[in-house]
């Protein structure tokens, strides 16, 4: 039982170590490119309409994340890495099927359908990086936690750039932790919309197109969804290994 908990623990340090050499890549020349044809799109956009963007997620995400819309799952503790990472991973295929199915549905009923695509699929994510950090024994009724959870979603939806940022404050977390604003209103909300907003735009506008929305919604939700789990999953080993 011992050789078989120290291989895998070595299994997810490899994959650990793999993982942050790719969130430690400099930005290639598309990726740059990509983000300098972003930025210029965002300087011809009024600035009212950047506001009311800002605002508008920045009121869903603390409504889902600091409000009563999750329920806090209670930390699991005494539990070797592989089961709880084998735990992880089931909760990481149950979110990636409901936000599959609901990208079918809502990329099917055209653009009203498609737009209300977009809060349910956020509700779907925060719930499962709650599940997941609750997995790596992580009390998540901690603020400073759900500021983490924060920084995982910020990480997995961002240019290379910023995601360099970001993976230098997660792997300093410890250094991190305790300059954190006390008031979410100080997070930086405009960073954290606009990264996203960037990063899913086209996928997102394809789901809206008819005829093919309900396969891009579908196929979309799926692979972000999962790649979601697996980043939380890294951060968490961060913390753990």
């Amino acid at each position: 039982m011992t050789g078989h908990l120290i291989t895998y623990t070595q299994q997810a340090q490899d994959e650990l170590a793999r993982w942050q050499k790719r969130m430690q890549r400099k930005p290639s020349l598309l990726n740059r490119l990509s983000k300098n044809t972003q930025n210029r799109i965002n300087r011809v956009i009024p600035e009212k309409i950047h506001t009311a963007i800002t605002s508008g997620i920045k009121q869903m995400t603390r409504a889902l994340i600091f409000g009563a819309g999750l329920t806090t799952p209670n930390p699991v503790s005494e539990m070797s890495l592989a089961d709880r990472e084998e735990k992880a991973r089931a909760i990481i295929r149950a979110h990636r099927n409901t936000a599959t199915a609901e990208g079918a549905i809502t990329g099917a009923g055209g653009l009203l359908l498609g737009l209300a695509d977009f809060p349910i699929w956020l509700g779907i994510k925060m719930k499962m990086l709650f599940e997941i950090a609750a997995t790596y024994g992580i009390d998540t009724r901690d603020y400073k936690e759900r500021i983490y959870l924060l920084h995982i979603f910020q990480l997995t939806f961002s240019s290379q750039e910023h995601r360099n940022k970001i993976y230098s404050q997660l792997v300093n977390w410890k250094d991190q932790v305790f300059p954190l604003p006390e008031d979410i209103h100080q997070f930086d909300w405009r960073s954290f919309q606009q990264e996203y907003r960037d990063y899913i735009d086209i996928a997102k506008l394809l789901q809206l197109v008819p005829g093919i929305g309900a396969v891009v919604g579908a196929y979309v939700n799926h692979r972000l969804t999962e790649k979601l789990g697996e980043y939380a999953m890294n951060a968490y080993r961060l913390r753990t290994l």
